[in-house]
């Protein structure tokens, strides 16, 4: 993101390999290449825009006997659009101003972009090529247009962000535009790491019968060659594209890419991880090590007087697994004096959460000295349920740069963990057979404070992810006061939510740009409209 001169070199490098390697007629780039995407409000700087058209005027250098497609931002007539440029022969041949501009979820472009309300179309050798872009896809509109202007190809570019399914979807909705427009589409879309988004490639070519021919794979990067038929007007190839992969499977590559991504181009020397026994930490640096190597991934063990000899074990088992490097320091010492400290001023107080999350914030100390001194990140462990009900410690077990199962329900940590035993078992079976506990006070189970995770995880899923009211939850058989309580967890701790750090969406609704609510709320008093 940002880095034009960065993103315009990779591009020059690929005009020249289809030119000179492939013998292509015609290069497609994706959605906002020149800057990336999300751009947010870089747009706003005017340097930004000056740097764009330097950048630019050297890719048409390049563009001697090819036809270039490139998304970037262009300014034209005192409005900033999102734009496709066709290029050839050293000059801007055609523009196309995306149409369809979403406002929802983590996509703000109408705080940044005017609409276009044109069609673009363009010949390419003996062919009419229609361009849209990413959104404009999902809508009948631009497609229809494009062919009523004579496209026989339609090309859309892309900086589409991963979920769960997310893949299917594009499909999808490809095929109903080509069964309505009778042509083959080719579907480009962006590759990497953005804060919290993947955007995860896989782009595709369908042929005029709605058949994926082609389809890129997930998390890598590469040129692909298409052949267009132009007799057939047709999209070349016999090969059927299987189904999308396993969903677990692309979760967990998803998540190894975007962590990968995350730490490498923040420029991190490596990681640290503070381990706990538990299967959150246990996935988490599965994570790092197939994300940035064993060499670069650091395990910190931090046990208290309520560390059972068990967690101990599963976690020098695993570490040792890993091939990791692998610390153990006590908090014990540490966490008497904070008490002995605070004996004064709680001499009239019960114990209670305050000593509990004292223990995970003496770690938080840990982990970030340990961040400071070597220039690690640290990767926290906390998954989707903890952080939807406030089940985590703010400047604890919350610390860290970056917190890969942010996005990813607990039931689902229990599926990953298992998919990435299958071919080589590294986690220990009995920290995925045990039952979650922060081992903060005696015999202590997360069932204790919470409901069941698989009935947890339901609740966060229709109230969190789809919007379903209370009472519609309750009507499909969840107990009524573990509902509500959920509920008032949820809005309970939208600040801590809000202080945590950014995490790798999988879902349709994250905690953080797909879902905004105020943190001072009186929503509560009104919990049976909720």
């Amino acid at each position: 993101m940002g880095d034009i001169e960065g993103n315009c070199k990779k591009v020059r490098q690929s005009i020249n390999s289809a030119k000179h390697r492939h013998g292509a007629h015609c290069v497609v780039f994706t959605e906002l290449a020149v800057t990336g995407y999300p751009p947010e409000d870089l747009l706003f700087r005017s340097k930004i825009l000056a740097r764009i058209d330097s950048a630019l005027t050297s890719i048409i250098e390049e563009t001697e006997g090819i036809t270039v497609i490139l998304g970037t931002p262009w300014e034209q007539n005192g409005n900033l659009y999102n734009a496709a440029l066709i290029i050839r022969d050293k000059s801007i041949q055609a523009k196309y101003f995306k149409q369809v501009l979403p406002n929802f979820d983590e996509f703000d472009e109408k705080r940044y972009f005017s609409a276009g309300d044109q069609s673009c179309v363009f010949r390419l050798k003996d062919i009419s090529v229609g361009i849209t872009i990413c959104e404009d896809i999902w809508q009948f509109e631009p497609a229809s247009a494009a062919r009523q202007s004579g496209a026989e190809l339609l090309i859309n570019i892309n900086a589409s962000p991963y979920y769960a399914g997310k893949q299917q979807e594009r499909e999808n909705q490809v095929k109903k535009r080509i069964e309505e427009n009778d042509f083959p589409v080719i579907y480009v879309n962006q590759l990497g790491g953005q804060d919290e988004l993947v955007f995860d490639g896989c782009s595709f070519a369908m042929n005029r019968e709605g058949v994926t021919l082609y389809r890129a794979p997930e998390c890598r990067e590469q040129e692909y060659i298409l052949e267009y038929d132009v007799d057939a007007r047709d999209i070349c190839g016999d090969e059927v594209m299987p189904s999308c992969v396993d969903i677990n499977e692309s979760i967990y590559n998803i998540l190894t890419f975007g962590l990968q991504e995350y730490v490498g181009k923040n420029k991190f020397d490596g990681s640290v991880i503070g381990l706990s026994g538990g299967i959150d930490s246990a996935l988490v640096l599965t994570l790092a090590v197939d994300a940035l190597g064993p060499e670069k991934v650091h395990a910190v063990m931090m046990p208290s007087r309520y560390t059972s000899q068990m967690s101990l074990e599963d976690a020098q088992t695993l570490a040792n697994n890993l091939n990791v490097e692998y610390s153990v320091i006590s908090i014990e010492e540490i966490y008497t004096s904070f008490l002995r400290a605070l004996q004064e001023l709680f001499a009239n107080s019960s114990a209670d959460t305050t000593e509990e999350n004292i223990q995970a914030r003496i770690r938080g100390v840990l982990l970030m000295a340990i961040s400071n001194k070597f220039n690690y990140m640290v990767i926290s462990t906390g998954n989707k349920s903890e952080m939807a009900v406030g089940y985590a410690t703010l400047y604890g077990d919350m610390a860290g740069g970056f917190a890969p199962l942010k996005d990813v329900p607990k039931m689902r940590v229990f599926e990953l963990a298992k998919f990435r035993n299958k071919n080589k078992r590294v986690i220990p079976q009995r920290i995925i057979d045990r039952p979650p506990s922060a081992e903060l006070a005696p015999d202590q189970k997360d069932e204790d404070s919470l409901p069941p995770y698989e009935i947890l995880d339901e609740i966060l899923e229709l109230f969190v992810e789809q919007d379903i009211a209370r009472e519609q939850i309750i009507e499909r058989g969840f107990d009524s006061d573990t509902v509500a309580n959920v509920i008032r967890m949820v809005f309970r701790n939208e600040y801590k939510r809000r202080q945590a750090p950014p995490g790798v969406k999988i879902t349709k609704r994250a905690f953080g740009k797909d879902r905004r609510y105020p943190i001072t709320s009186g929503v509560l008093n009104y919990l049976n409209d909720t």
